[in-house]
């Protein structure tokens, strides 16, 4: 018996269910690092390395994800690996870049907060995000105006084809039904000819929903390595270690 071929949404979940054992690999060794730094240069140097090879996993997601979209966008918009609550604050088949932001700020305050709970002196540093400077603050807060305005010209570009879409298939839909009322028929095959002439209306979609669709994860990818670049090493590594959990 011939085995059936796997669609690009098989092939992309099993990927996702790999990546995510990868994620756990490197969140453990995330949090061993920032639990074991050291005030070195060689450590800074394994920090480094960390950070790159966890920023290039997103990196493979995302290439991967590319590839999945170019054989079916449409499943890329509703993956069946996410949860339910995942699903619900779903960005245009993924996470809100401004999240990144969002998590940073709230990590940072926690890590203040909890210095404070353990009596530790606000004028000692422990080079975590608590720490951050304001120097760092305004460059995150520049960061969050930019990555704001590129969401809306996403947000627009994504609204306009949905728009368009719904537009032209409204005008088939009727332009069907009132042919099958001129003819006063019941119409059977006018039906199933609207739905062959629909689904090639939404096909010819699919290249422009595939274009968003890069451009949002253009950003989230972009937003990632921007916050990465503004920390310092082991600040990076803790803003990591908040992203993996978030998995």
């Amino acid at each position: 018996m011939k085995t059936p071929e796997r669609t690009h949404s098989q092939i992309f979940h099993q990927f996702f269910d790999h990546w995510l054992v990868e994620l756990g690999t490197s969140l453990e060794q995330l949090v061993s690092a920032a639990n074991n730094h050291h005030n070195k240069s060689n450590d800074d140097s394994n920090l480094r390395q960390l950070i790159y090879e966890s920023v290039k996993h997103y990196e493979e997601y995302y290439k991967a994800k590319a590839d999945g979209a170019k054989g079916d966008v449409m499943a890329m918009f509703r993956p069946p690996w996410l949860t339910s609550l995942e699903d619900a604050f779903l960005w245009i088949a993924g996470w809100r870049p401004t999240t990144a932001i969002h998590l940073l700020y709230s990590k940072s305050g926690l890590q203040l907060e909890a210095r404070l709970d353990e009596s530790v002196p606000v004028l000692l540093t422990t080079g975590d995000l608590g720490d951050l400077s304001l120097n760092q603050i305004n460059r995150v807060d520049e960061l969050q105006k930019k990555t704001i305005r590129a969401e809306r010209a996403i947000t627009e570009k994504m609204a306009s084809l949905q728009e368009s879409a719904a537009d032209t298939c409204m005008v088939d839909l009727s332009s069907t039904a009132s042919e099958i009322l001129r003819k006063n028929n019941d119409g059977d095959g006018e039906i199933e000819e609207s739905v062959r002439t629909l689904n090639s209306l939404l096909e010819s979609k699919e290249d422009k929903l595939e274009e968003v669709l890069h451009m949002a994860d253009g950003l989230r990818m972009e937003t990632l390595k921007s916050v990465v670049e503004i920390l310092t090493p082991l600040q990076a590594v803790h803003f990591l270690i908040a992203a993996a959990d978030q998995q």
